[in-house]
Order: structure tokens, then C-alpha cells, then sequence
């Protein structure tokens, strides 16, 4: 897949049976499972409490790639640094302390990204885009997953692109994370725009009429499409 990485939102599993989930995405070969911590506010969603995290960091080796979607981003981070995981990314709309969280994170030893949201422009990165690993850019507002009607926005592939530019530009090694959205049918023209690190979820991934080794194989395939073009 030419370093592409799947990241499987694991709220999109069965929040029910979450080691079963877990388990049947260890089986298909998965490495990383992306994890949203909502604190309800930022976001009017909570699927996951921090003790359930922490249970599940007991259950298996996966790396955690946890997307704080919260307003107060020192508490959560210093959380998931206590559990264990192995990325950390915090949105730049709830962050006064930038430079703050990101130092916090990477003296834990941890992988740290930034988030931005859909309309939030590329140049608040002109500062900190060096000191992360990786930049999550966010095509839908994040949260409203649930929302059917909450459409991936239309200029997704032209931020990519320009976000592989500026990192190209800086001749960086930064990843460039996608997430909202990131379905079966988009996934090709996200990997030629840039992107190498794609959330799964309900429409890829987690695809309702397949199973969760057969999307990966369709995910595959659209990867490669993506590439072929670049």
C-alpha cells in the first residue's frame, strides 16, 4: 500500500462486544486503531469514557491513535499519555497553548498531530508544522459522524493537496491524516491529493452488505488506484 495507513475508528465497531471488534480487526491484519475522545461539549457526542480506553489498552497490542475532540486538551492528553497509546492528536480550535501540548506529548515519547477543522485555513500551521508527526485534517465537522446529511465538504481534496505542498515545501516528513467520510468511493482521489493515513469508518471500512475482510480488500484496491495516478 506504499506506506498508506488504516486507521479503523473503533467507534464504528460494536460498542457492545468492543474486544470482539478489536479482535476481528487484529485478524485482517490491522495495526492501529484510531480512537475519538469527545468530552460532549466540543462535540455533542461521548461514545467512548476514559476507563473503557483504558480497559481496551489491556486487551490488546494495537497502537492507539487517539483524536481528542475536547476543550480542555492538557487534561485528555496527560490521560492518554497515563494509559499508554501511541499518537496523539488535539484540535487547534480548543488549543491557546500550542507549542504546550505538543512538547507534552512528544517528552511522553508519543506521537504528536494537530487537527483542524474542515474551514480552518492550512497557515496556522506555519509555526508547529515541523515539530509534529502528523496533521489531521478533518472533512466533516467532527463529531457529527451520525449526521447522514453531513457531507464530506467539497474542496477536501484541493486542502490535501495543498497541505502535501506545504510539507513538500518544508521538505518535511509529516503524515497527513483524513478523516470524516473516508469512504469506499473517495478514498482513491484522498490518496492522490496526499493523504497517507486514512480513518476508516462507516462507509468504508465498516461498510454495511461486507464484511470487514472484504472492505479492506476494496480499500486496497482503491489505494492502489490513488497511487497509480500520482
Amino acid at each position: 500500500m506504499n506506506n498508506v495507513i488504516l486507521s479503523p475508528s473503533i467507534m464504528c465497531g460494536d460498542l457492545v462486544n468492543l474486544e470482539q471488534s478489536i479482535r476481528e480487526l487484529e485478524d485482517n491484519g490491522l495495526t492501529s486503531l484510531h480512537i475519538d475522545v469527545i468530552d460532549a461539549n466540543f462535540s455533542p457526542s461521548m461514545p467512548l469514557g476514559l476507563e473503557t480506553i483504558r480497559r481496551m489498552r489491556e486487551v490488546t497490542d494495537m497502537d492507539f491513535d487517539v483524536h481528542i475532540i475536547a476543550n480542555d486538551n492538557e487534561y485528555f492528553i496527560n490521560e492518554m499519555i497515563d494509559i499508554g497509546v501511541q499518537s496523539i492528536t488535539f484540535h487547534y480550535e480548543t488549543s491557546l497553548h500550542v507549542d504546550r501540548y505538543i512538547n507534552l506529548i512528544k517528552e511522553a515519547g508519543i506521537k504528536s498531530s494537530i487537527a483542524l477543522n474542515p474551514a480552518t485555513s492550512l497557515s496556522v500551521l506555519d509555526y508547529s508544522l515541523h515539530q509534529v508527526d502528523m496533521v489531521c485534517l478533518m472533512l466533516i465537522n467532527p463529531g457529527f459522524a451520525t449526521n447522514k446529511k453531513e457531507n464530506q465538504v467539497a474542496y477536501a481534496n484541493q486542502k490535501i493537496n495543498d497541505l502535501k505542498n506545504k510539507i513538500s515545501d518544508k521538505k518535511l516528513n509529516t503524515k497527513i491524516q483524513v478523516d470524516g467520510r473516508v469512504s469506499l468511493d473517495t478514498i482513491a482521489a484522498l490518496v492522490e491529493a496526499g493523504a497517507n493515513n486514512l480513518v476508516l469508518g462507516s462507509t468504508s471500512l465498516f461498510a454495511k452488505g461486507n464484511s470487514i475482510s472484504g472492505n479492506k480488500d476494496i480499500i486496497i484496491e482503491e489505494i492502489k488506484k490513488g497511487k497509480e495516478t500520482i
